[in-house]
């Protein structure tokens, strides 16, 4: 059988660079990797017009792509995970503000749809009482799933985020980091926030992980197995994971993870209904450990 060349996007993370270089390869495909920067830029063609047979994706974005019927096929495989809590800023020169204050302010955000947004969000609705209706939230960006119907005010073209939260238009932000000294963390201390919310939940939060073309996988299961063992060599060829795992492989690995992020989705009302986490995959990527 003829190798496959197959078009493929993934970010610059040390555990997919010997895939990416091609010391990693396989004997049924060659990667065909076409550069986007930042990654995130990819989502939107990937789930528009699957323009890639293979690429990283942020799994809200998969989520909602799913609701609505695009034809791709999570992988088990995450390529970036961390932890939420210093992806929040705000302004101190405009007054004091916790987590808790956020109710009737101005809060920007890139796309309302964003993974990080949705895991910050859940955090504050349900481990902090925010009441996220009661936000004004100011988007900067559509959502890469057009069907989704975006109701927040959306910041003038010639705006940018974090100097709106520098000139006091906004309040907070999330989904930023800034190393500019004026701002600071909406959570006082993220590390130790971040430390405390995984002791109580054991979740890492995912934010990006692997989806193929519905017909690369209906057409070549075998191929996209290949896939998914290439990116599971590069991970271990990357060093021993760091406790947490911050990039876990496998449906059992990434179970909590995915529950938590359907949950928050849902009552995020960013999709439709609570999908089971092996609804996510398809015969073949199911099996996948």
């Amino acid at each position: 059988m003829d190798r496959l060349k197959l078009k493929a996007v993934l970010g610059s993370h040390p555990h997919v660079k010997a895939v990416k270089s091609g010391e990693l390869r396989s004997d049924l495909f060659d990667l065909d990797f076409i550069a986007y920067t930042p990654t995130n830029t990819a989502f939107k063609p990937m789930v528009r017009e699957q323009a890639f047979d293979v690429c990283e994706m942020a799994i809200v974005t998969y989520l909602m792509a799913k609701a609505h019927g695009k034809p791709l096929v999570l992988l088990p495989a995450t390529v970036l995970g961390r932890f939420q809590h210093s992806y929040a800023l705000y302004n101190p020169a405009h007054g004091t503000l916790a987590p808790t204050d956020l109710e009737g302010k101005r809060v920007g955000i890139r796309s309302f749809t964003t993974t990080t947004g949705a895991w910050i969000r859940g955090i504050l609705a349900n481990d902090y009482g925010v009441n996220l209706d009661r936000i004004r939230w100011v988007t900067f960006e559509d959502p890469h799933v057009a069907e989704y119907v975006d109701t927040t005010e959306r910041a003038p073209k010639d705006k940018k985020i974090l100097q709106m939260l520098l000139d006091g238009e906004l309040d907070a932000v999330l989904g930023e980091t800034s190393d500019d000294p004026k701002l600071k963390p909406l959570f006082p201390d993220p590390a130790a926030e971040a430390a405390k919310w995984y002791a109580q939940r054991g979740v890492v939060p995912v934010n990006h992980l692997v989806v193929v073309t519905e017909s690369l996988a209906k057409s070549r299961p075998d191929v996209v197995a290949g896939v998914y063992d290439l990116l599971k060599r590069n991970k271990a060829q990357a060093g021993p994971a760091a406790s947490p795992d911050l990039v876990p492989f496998g449906i059992e690995a990434n179970r909590k993870p995915l529950e938590l992020i359907i949950d928050y989705a849902f009552q995020q009302a960013l999709i439709p209904q609570r999908y089971a986490v092996e609804d996510l995959f398809d015969e073949t990527t199911r099996g996948l450990n």
